[in-house]
């Protein structure tokens, strides 16, 4: 079975730039990022200012966020996401996907395109409940 999980970006980053998966520094991200190591045979962030984001491909910190883009923007997201994914060839038979709503939404479709089954491990969770889950499973 391949699985492949996604984590979205988080505000809080390192004030220069390094591997992606360096570059979010907050505990949620270094929770989530142990938690995609440990499930995944292969892992990306979802970053709303790159996109789909190799965790060693090397990025500048930025400030911008899905949460804020009006829904527009937030479809063009979705669609460079859609072509970032076909880029890299992901594909499999579980997506797990560790993200608030407004990172997952747009690109729910084409995942489910190119997964059998998508999964929320944390859906409609608080954030102290997302800290609490993660720390139980990592």
């Amino acid at each position: 079975m391949t699985r492949i999980a996604f984590v979205s970006c988080v505000k809080t980053k390192a004030d220069s730039a390094r591997p992606a998966e360096q570059l979010y520094i907050s505990p949620w991200f270094v929770m989530a990022r142990r938690y995609a190591h440990a499930i995944a045979d292969r892992w990306f962030i979802l970053s709303a200012a790159y996109g789909l984001v190799e965790p060693d491909r090397v990025i500048e910190p930025y400030e911008k966020t899905l949460n804020k883009m009006p829904i527009a923007e937030r479809c063009g997201w979705a669609k460079l996401v859609t072509k970032q994914m076909d880029l890299a060839q992901v594909r499999g038979d579980e997506a797990v996907v560790l993200a608030g709503l407004n990172y997952r939404r747009h690109p729910e479709m084409p995942l489910l395109d190119r997964f059998k089954e998508v999964v929320v491990p944390m859906p409609g969770f608080a954030f102290g409940e997302q800290l609490s889950w993660l720390k139980e499973h990592t």
